[in-house]
């Protein structure tokens, strides 16, 4: 299960600070959240195996993903980088957090518990990988195309920022069958031994409208994690960052503390 060479956004100084997006994102869906913790930063928003400008594998597993990201860590030396990770970021920056926690000193965890989901997203990957991209001239095009299957606009708008014009043609950015044929796993979290924790401080943010972190999911988080805390944002789903940016920041920043290191 060799690790990849993970691309990378890179902006500000100061304390390192680790991104890895959520599943059909991209660093780029982070630039307004990296711009402002670039202030007193370090910030290396990533893109995730399979997505954005990162190469494609056929291996999408979260071990995977977790040895990427400390590969990622080790390579360009940063010293117990806070990790942020959002849904499949989320789970992944967790991993690696479980697999090498003397690797990470502090661990933001948005809108995503450590464990297995019923809910899945499979329909999504169908529909995209059902999008004809044949005489496809503007993203306005695919949009129509994939109305029906995405009925919500914003989501549309979000999943069609992976298609891309290439060589005259419009391809998609996304592994989207290394995707698919993961599916399954994807919704799940690694099987790790009953001794891995992180004992840095951790931070789980969650959406108020979102049902992705529930009470009944402490015990697991604990165990994990012992030294967890949460908060949850109002109005927010689970793009949590995306849309209460000012409220998500705010929490993070107060978890950062002054000198961005806690």
């Amino acid at each position: 299960m060799p690790a990849v060479e993970l691309n990378a956004i890179r902006s500000g100084q100061g304390p390192p600070v680790v991104v890895a997006h959520g599943l059909f994102g991209s660093a780029r869906n982070w630039t307004s959240v990296a711009r402002r913790l670039a202030e007193r930063h370090a910030v290396h928003a990533l893109d995730m195996r399979n997505h954005g400008a990162s190469p494609w594998t056929d291996e999408m597993s979260y071990l995977a993903m977790a040895e990427d990201l400390l590969r990622y860590v080790g390579m360009h030396g940063l010293s117990r980088p806070t990790a942020i990770g959002h849904s499949m970021g989320g789970k992944a920056a967790m991993t690696a957090a479980l697999l090498a926690p003397e690797r990470i000193g502090r661990l933001v965890v948005v809108d995503i518990a450590p464990v297995r989901y019923r809910q899945g997203f499979a329909a999504l990957v169908d529909a995209l990988l059902g999008l004809d991209l044949d005489g496809i001239d503007r993203r306005t095009d695919a949009d129509e195309r994939l109305a029906d299957a995405v009925p919500e606009a914003a989501l549309r708008g979000f999943l069609l920022q992976n298609l891309v014009l290439r060589d005259g043609r419009y391809v998609w950015r996304l592994n989207l069958a290394a995707i698919a044929a993961a599916r399954d796993t994807l919704r799940d979290f690694p099987d790790l031994p009953p001794s891995a924790t992180f004992d840095g401080p951790t931070l789980l943010i969650g959406g108020g409208a979102s049902d992705y972190i529930r009470p009944d999911h402490a015990p697991v988080v604990e165990r994990y994690f012992p030294n967890a805390r949460y908060v949850r944002i109002p109005d927010a789903g689970h793009w949590v960052h995306a849309e209460r940016p000012d409220a998500f920041l705010a929490s993070v920043e107060d978890f950062l503390g002054p000198t961005g290191r806690g």
